[in-house]
């Protein structure tokens, strides 16, 4: 059976454990979240007893795992890890020998695996494959992706009002636009908040800019707003910032290349009325961004976009081949477009 997230949270919250489960997606915190719970509902776990770890290079043992018994307990819980299991084989449409002793082990033998095991799958991506089908059919199979900004606004203040800690809507949603939106560096950062603004104080944006570790994609929105706003001095000490971090200068080349790239993208998409989500290859959790990026956009002509992406082009040859030093050429660059 397929659940949503929310759907298998009540269940777990509810001591409702199933057999068989299949979790997938790319929310790996709410993954890790998901397991702790059902290691906490199993009781003592004892690896190599009643306890087991696979993946890709052990999965082979998997049937010989569930075989075993647990000796001293009554039941095992086999945890199977990015094993490659739900993939298909590209070249052929046929199960591999493993594929299909797996589905005809689960197949066969139901009864006995509800007596003895809990069986759980964790994969990042999954085909639709055999192995997928017969765990829909005798489990859980939950996708777990990133939550959406509505979603991760809610789940914050959720642990604030646990501490007693005030944060509204607004400040919040500006704790993802500097942090992203990975909802593990984001509960780093809420409790280094909440500790910081202490019980009944609220969360002022003013502790975000201070406290809050700026991922680099939130900088380069700030730089290229001074940029578009001609605002030099601005630009070069957000610059000047990054390279005291120890920012590799390469990676800001190429992380300001890919945004200008995204600006360029997003002025054809208008021209054309085009969906911008699809032309930025932004994730369903980022769509806050579409606002951010078509205001940038508008700062600067589409010929004038083309040429920042060749001269950033331009740079990263150049410097590569001793002739200039990039540090100094990314300045030059900026400057001039600030001008």
């Amino acid at each position: 059976m397929e659940i949503k997230y929310d759907v298998l949270e009540k269940e777990l919250n509810k001591g409702n454990l199933q057999t068989m489960y299949l979790l997938y997606g790319n929310e790996k915190y709410l993954i890790d979240m998901v397991l702790k719970k059902i290691k906490k509902l199993f009781g003592e776990l004892i690896q190599g007893i009643n306890y087991v770890i696979l993946d890709e290079t052990n999965v082979k043992d998997l049937v010989f795992n569930l075989e075993t018994p647990a000796f001293g307990y009554d039941k095992k819980l086999v945890l199977v890890k990015n094993a490659g299991l739900f993939k298909k084989d590209g070249r052929k449409k046929e199960p591999t020998p493993l594929q299909k002793e797996v589905v005809s082990y689960l197949a066969e033998n139901k009864a006995f695996l509800q007596e003895t095991t809990f069986l759980i799958f964790v994969e990042e991506e999954v085909d639709k494959n055999e192995v997928y089908q017969t765990v829909k059919e005798n489990g859980i199979i939950c996708q777990i992706e990133e939550l959406k900004p509505v979603q991760l606004v809610a789940k914050l203040k959720q642990i604030c009002s646990l501490y007693q800690v005030k944060a509204e809507d607004t400040t919040l949603h500006y704790l993802l636009e500097t942090c992203g939106t990975n909802l593990q560096i984001l509960m780093n950062e809420i409790r280094k908040l909440i500790e910081y603004t202490g019980e009944n104080g609220t969360i002022t944006h003013q502790a975000i800019e201070q406290l809050s570790i700026k991922q680099m994609e939130s900088v380069i929105f700030e730089l290229t707003d001074n940029l578009g706003q001609k605002k030099t001095a601005e630009a070069m000490e957000v610059l000047a910032h990054l390279i005291y971090q120890k920012e590799p200068i390469q990676k800001i080349l190429v992380t300001l290349y890919h945004h200008f790239k995204k600006l360029y993208l997003c002025s054809i998409a208008q021209e054309l009325n085009r969906d911008m989500m699809t032309a930025l290859s932004l994730k369903p959790n980022q769509t806050f961004l579409v606002s951010k990026y078509k205001k940038q956009a508008s700062y600067f002509p589409k010929t004038t976009l083309r040429k920042i992406l060749q001269e950033l082009v331009q740079i990263d040859a150049q410097s590569k081949n001793g002739l200039i030093d990039s540090n100094i050429a990314l300045r030059s660059v900026l400057c001039h477009y600030c001008s």
